[in-house]
């Protein structure tokens, strides 16, 4: 299939540049809140589908990685088919995709099909972000351009902060499926302002053809499908796929054999697209962007970046629940720990908002290296302060130090996402913007997978000195060293990678 290449894709004279922006920005921060919102939602949706536990909890938890997995690999995908048919249309595919899949989840009566549907859902929303990220790049100035990235991160992360709480209401006072109605007429509305509003970006100009390359789509996702699932699988998770058994049941199955064909299988795919990628006219990723330094040391830099993230998003309510949590009843002691955790957390995720917004301002009138800097020195000195919780911290403590990390966090996302926006050529921009956004999400992959392995091998050892009847009273103190080296080796990552910001080019002159 082929499609004219866009090569007038710019509306930086638009008469409405930050209705423009308002408009996508608003379906981020949709499929953001559908990235968190079934955290709440899942005891009730294990209950209704009657998944027997512990057993079933396994399976449940697809429920989530589906999710998560389908946005990763559409957005590569999406973002580049944006490049050459146009963001207007592929914006509204998408919003059309997601409220198709959300009515699906609504109506899913078996676990089977519920997991179908959120891939369906996740397959619209994964789009919406790279191709949010490129029509920025469209429709702003390089001068005004980080500001606006700063705006789309404060509503990418304002999702994140109100799914859980979004998921509660529903629960609480209707039922989780009225979550999913809402987001078709929420959908549609996004669609008919996205059909007036983006009909500038859909300009062509009859300079050459250009085929989607759909050889080097399957591979690229057949590669971040194997990792991911291998990612998830190390975590604790059973396997999407077949288990490879080869002990004839007569031992537990080592976690390493169960996640190495899904990392070998991706390897293979990732050297099969490399190939395929250097000998193609017209590449799904042009491996030439990789020699522009803003684009990989960013692209690197958001890798660490959501390593660190997925580290304080878990350990926190990981600390609250083993260390900190009381209540006289199982009930009490759940519902306080994840009131404690939300609330702790919404320093971190506060703090994240706001400075994304300061951080594009600052990369205005500083570029992308000083304030990359700072963020990065900012999440390492707001590491190295958890690395010193005990059971005696308290929560104000807590909410300090993780503010101090979100100011970090916050400040990085508009420089970053900027600089990988202003390193390619307008024709590249949606499937660099997904790519930047890709490494960010493998970065929480991985990092979510070393903190159960790390943890895992960490309580076993330091187990050792007590019994079975003894281990109850030590479970809080144990926990809390584990996490402190968690919070102290991410604190270590973070310093380390301002090595990178500070290589990072001034801004280019791409328009």
């Amino acid at each position: 299939m082929t499609h004219v290449k866009q090569t007038a894709i710019h509306q930086k004279n638009s008469s409405y540049p930050y209705l423009i922006l308002a408009l996508v920005a608003f379906g981020v921060f949709i499929a953001a809140d559908d990235l968190t919102v079934i955290s709440t939602m899942l005891p009730q949706m294990i209950f209704d589908f009657q998944i027997p536990l512990p057993a079933g909890l396994d399976d449940a938890s697809w429920i989530v990685s589906s999710y998560l997995i389908t946005h990763v690999v559409a957005m590569p995908l999406l973002g580049r088919i944006s490049d050459v048919y146009g963001r207007r249309f592929i914006f509204i595919a998408c919003m059309a995709i997601f409220a198709i899949g959300s009515l699906m989840v609504a109506q899913a009566q078996s676990l089977n099909f519920l997991i179908f549907s959120r891939v369906v859902q996740a397959l619209g929303g994964g789009g919406v972000v790279p191709v949010a990220m490129a029509v920025i790049g469209d429709i702003f100035p390089v001068g005004r351009r980080a500001f606006a990235m700063g705006l789309l991160g404060a509503v990418d992360t304002l999702g994140w902060i109100i799914g859980p709480l979004y998921g509660a209401f529903w629960v609480r006072y209707f039922t989780w499926q009225w979550q999913f109605y809402i987001n078709i007429p929420v959908s549609l509305i996004a669609i008919v302002a996205a059909w007036f509003l983006l009909r500038g970006l859909s300009a062509q100009t009859q300079s050459r053809v250009v085929a989607i390359d759909w050889a080097g789509a399957l591979f690229l996702s057949i590669t971040l499908a194997l990792i991911n699932i291998g990612l998830a699988t190390s975590g604790g998770q059973v396997a999407a796929g077949p288990v490879f058994d080869f002990s004839a049941g007569t031992t537990t199955i080592p976690t390493w054999q169960k996640t190495l064909p899904y990392f070998v299988g991706g390897g293979l795919a990732l050297l099969v697209f490399i190939w395929l990628e250097r000998r193609v006219t017209n590449p799904l990723i042009d491996l030439h962007m990789f020699r522009a330094r803003n684009f990989t040391f960013a692209c690197l830099i958001n890798f660490v970046v959501g390593f660190v993230l997925i580290i304080a998003m878990v350990g926190v309510p990981l600390f609250v629940n083993a260390v900190l949590a009381e209540g006289t009843t199982v009930d009490e002691f759940l519902k306080a720990a994840a009131v404690d955790s939300g609330q702790i957390l919404s320093a971190l995720t506060g703090a994240m908002a706001v400075l994304s917004i300061v951080g594009g301002w600052l990369c205005t009138r500083f570029g992308y290296r000083w304030p990359t800097t700072a963020g990065l020195l900012s999440i390492g000195i707001g590491f190295f302060l958890m690395n010193t919780w005990s059971p005696t911290v308290t929560f104000s403590q807590m909410a300090f130090h993780l503010m101090i990390a979100g100011i970090g966090f916050g400040l990085v996302i508009a420089p970053i996402g900027t600089a990988v926006i202003n390193a390619v050529q307008p024709e590249m921009r949606g499937i660099a913007s997904g790519m930047v956004v890709i490494l960010r999400l493998m970065g929480m992959s991985v990092g979510l997978s070393s903190l159960t392995a790390w943890g895992l091998y960490r309580f076993e050892i330091l187990s050792l000195p007590y019994s079975v009847a003894q281990i109850g009273q030590h479970i809080g103190p144990i926990t809390a060293q584990i996490l402190n080296e968690t919070f102290f080796a991410s604190s270590v990552f973070a310093i380390l990678t301002i090595g990178l910001a500070l290589i990072l080019r001034a801004e280019t002159s791409n328009s």
